[in-house]
């Protein structure tokens, strides 16, 4: 595919970020690459079928100066993002970087390893723990723990330990508490419209190279091996709480509602060494990401950082996460961490304060500068959220999607409002003159707007397609954000082939088998095509042979509603009795004859139910209607 050479307003630009970014400070450099032990080499690892699920070598781009379709400082943090190997942090203490999205963290105890955070996939965490063991020796794993619930933190448990072990009791797993609730629900509610849109954030179908895809910010890109997950052992639920695992003592500092519903710090006094999870790390994160979320509490996080430095920042040598590299030395341990709070103290507070005085989330994010000591701080750059949407999603935190004009409470959907908008300029041949001119201009935020109108009327005019996406084109070459970048060069990677669908799979079968039965009515409830079962009225029981427990679902109006109840044949028209939950997750898929299921009563209630289950789209357009 023809891609363009940057516009020379963008070379502009980033000729003058050279000359304003400190760029000759590698203290960064200096951190990601102390205490290298050795690299996976090739840094490519596959899947039992032969399939790539990771390669860091495709990176080998990231060298030199930074060409001009890439912002110099999102160059950088992609150079330093894609360090590749084992790294002693403390002795007795290593991570592995470059092998994910995330690092893997190893600690060693009496007798065996503690893991932290076994990345995305069984694959690439089974890598990370080989390449430790080679310079580190054949330790068993005798814990792990989650630092969060998002699935670059879990989802490679089975490279490391397996169900058994930890089923025996010989590996704990530790997390904070409700972890399983919320990295299930993530995953499996809103799952299908996260990973559509993560595959433009995290611009996994792009090509890797100075024109398409080169990180993310907060690492490269999710690996796409399996995913699983095994339940914790041992819930964190106060601060303060301690635990010794193989001889190793560690302190607990609960984090909820920042980063991730479920997250928590813990410190290890043995090594002086604090653990921020990912609530501190070498960019501004999301409050909420581009791929879809419940907005993040800015407000909270801050609290929690403040908490942090309180009680550990003066006992802590190095400070380490979830993503990029340490921070070594109280001094320096002390300012990365009070910067990083007031970061999202900043913008909490001074949206806030504009909201107040009548500005709306557009308004505010359009000219919202930092401090000057946190737009110095490489690590407060918006390589991975942006000051722009995260002062959008505190006013959406706030105050909600409308901005209190009546004129914006009721506007036409984009397919109904742009045939409007291209009749009223001209005609869609117009409309394309038009975003012409404002891209020679260099105006491309103008472009932009036309050309989606332009899409959204007639999504088969080449001329509009092949200027938007070049237009999109020009936006992600001048994008310091990473996955603002990767999104605008997604868009125009559909609008000149085809619907790259949804790459990765994050519903795995392990994480739906860790659904509770509430949580599968729910995904059930979430499916049925409401204006299809609005004369359906129905009643079922649904019980579980191995637990001895009944559920009556009731479908009115569209809605499935259920209870935990006594069985009775007599109100409930059919009841179904399983062997286990997961009977139920194929029982919906429509599998209504195989083994341990039973059906007394009238089995087309069973079958209207079904009938009336819709299936999500995990291919849904984004960039055209």
């Amino acid at each position: 595919m023809e891609q363009n050479p940057p516009a020379p307003i963008i070379a502009a630009a980033h000729a003058r970020q050279l000359q304003t970014l400190p760029l000759d400070d590698d203290t960064d450099f200096a951190d990601a690459d102390r205490g290298f032990l050795g690299r996976l080499s090739p840094g490519v690892v596959t899947a039992a079928d032969g399939r790539v699920v990771w390669d860091n070598d495709a990176y080998d781009f990231l060298a030199g100066d930074a060409p001009a379709t890439v912002h110099p400082s999102l160059w950088r943090q992609a150079q330093l993002c894609t360090r590749q190997g084992l790294y002693q942090v403390v002795e007795g203490i290593y991570q592995v970087r470059g092998l994910d999205i995330s690092n893997a963290t190893f600690v060693e105890g009496d007798t065996g390893v503690i893991v932290i955070d076994p990345l995305v996939s069984t694959e690439t965490a089974a890598a990370a723990l080989a390449l430790y063991r080679q310079h580190r020796g054949d330790r068993r794993v005798v814990a792990v723990i989650y630092t969060h619930s998002h699935a670059d933190h879990f989802g490679g448990i089975l490279g490391v330990v397996t169900p058994a072990e930890v089923a025996a009791g010989t590996v704990p797993i530790l997390a904070p508490e409700r972890f399983l609730e919320h990295a299930v629900a993530e995953n499996v509610y809103a799952g299908t419209a996260m990973a559509r849109r993560a595959a433009y954030m995290y611009g996994i179908a792009l090509d890797r190279g100075p024109f398409g895809q080169v990180g993310s910010g907060l690492g490269q890109v999710p690996s796409t091996g399996e995913v699983a997950i095994i339940p914790p052992t041992i819930d964190i639920t106060t601060t303060g709480q301690r635990h010794t695992l193989d001889g190793v003592e560690i302190e607990f500092q609960m984090a909820p509602g920042t980063e991730a519903p479920a997250e928590m710090h813990f410190y290890f006094p043995q090594f002086r060494a604090l653990c921020m999870a990912e609530n501190a790390t070498h960019n501004l994160h999301n409050l909420v990401t581009l791929r879809g979320a419940v907005v993040r509490d800015p407000h909270a996080w801050s609290g929690y950082l403040t908490e942090a430095i309180d009680t550990f920042a003066d006992r802590s040598d190095v400070v380490f996460a979830s993503h990029h590299w340490p921070t070594w030395g109280r001094e320096r341990i002390r300012e990365y961490l009070n910067l990083q709070r007031d970061l999202y103290a900043y913008l909490h507070d001074q949206t806030l304060r504009l909201l107040n005085k009548g500005h709306t989330g557009a308004e505010i994010a359009e000219d919202f500068p930092l401090p000057p000591a946190l737009e110095r701080a490489w690590h407060c750059h918006g390589y991975y959220g942006s000051v722009s949407h995260n002062v959008k999603a505190i006013y959406q935190r706030y105050l909600g999607w409308f901005d209190g004009n009546p004129g914006r409470l009721w506007p036409h959907p984009p397919e109904a409002l742009a045939p409007r908008y291209v009749a009223a300029i001209g005609g869609l041949d117009r409309v394309v003159e038009l975003a012409r001119e404002a891209y020679d201009a260099g105006d491309y935020r103008w472009a932009a707007t036309l050309l989606d109108h332009a899409v959204f009327t007639d999504d088969t005019h080449g001329a509009a397609r092949a200027l938007y996406a070049d237009t999109l084109e020009q936006l992600a070459y001048g994008a310091e954000n990473a996955t603002w970048r990767n999104f605008f060069l997604s868009g125009a990677t559909e609008l000149r082939g085809s619907n790259f669908g949804t790459p990765t799979v994050v519903a795995s079968p392990s994480m739906l088998s860790q659904l509770s039965p509430e949580q599968i009515f729910d995904a059930v409830a979430i499916n049925i095509d409401g204006p299809r079962a609005w004369d359906l009225d129905l009643a079922l029981d649904l019980g579980f042979a191995d637990t001895g427990t009944n559920y009556r679902l009731t479908l009115r109006n569209g809605v499935l509603v259920y209870r935990r109840v006594p069985a009775d044949p007599a109100t409930a028209g059919v009841t179904l009795t399983l062997a286990d939950k997961n009977r139920l997750l194929t029982l919906v898929a429509g599998d209504g004859d195989s083994d341990g299921l039973r059906v007394d009563g009238d089995p087309a209630v069973l079958a209207s139910l079904i009938a009336v289950l819709d299936r999500p789209d995990p291919g849904f357009n984004i960039i055209t209607p």
